[in-house]
């Protein structure tokens, strides 16, 4: 009997001393459909961690290349660049949206079209540096879309 004890204390001990997984939350994700000929597009959501985590990266099979952008107000006029990451503060929402962070799909492999979903995987940094991925379905929507006229 004590063995058996012995073992399950040191089961439960074990299962203790594992790092947490960053629990990360993803609401109305959601990219732009395109034109036949675009090569690029923006995908859109909500992020809440329950821990202080970094976006890293993102990757997606629709696109030969994903990155993490902002866009910004600089001398009167709306600028575009790619950042290296975007920090989650423990429980606060961040936006990806327009006119802010987003994600950009780039070197697009075939027409975004309204109505279908498309796999986009979000890599997240924790502060001990390891990394969680988070693949998520996002759908297409119209390319006259906005988020606020939804509602």
């Amino acid at each position: 009997m004590q063995t058996i004890q012995r073992a399950m204390l040191a089961a439960v001990l074990a299962a203790l001393s594992l790092p947490a997984i960053a629990q990360v939350t993803v609401k109305d994700p959601w990219a732009r459909a395109t034109v036949p000929a675009a090569k690029s597009s923006g995908a859109f959501m909500q992020l809440v961690s329950n821990q202080d985590v970094r976006l890293v990266g993102v990757t997606s099979p629709v696109a030969g290349s994903a990155e993490l952008h902002q866009m910004s107000m600089q001398d009167n006029r709306m600028s575009m660049a790619p950042v290296a990451a975007i920090d989650l503060p423990a429980g606060k929402p961040v936006a990806l949206a327009s006119g802010g962070y987003h994600i950009m799909l780039m070197q697009l492999k075939r027409q975004l079209k309204e109505g279908e979903t498309v796999p986009v995987t979000l890599v997240f940094e924790k502060k001990d540096k390891t990394r969680d991925n988070v693949e998520v379905q996002v759908p297409v929507r119209p390319l006259t879309y906005s988020p606020h006229a939804a509602h």
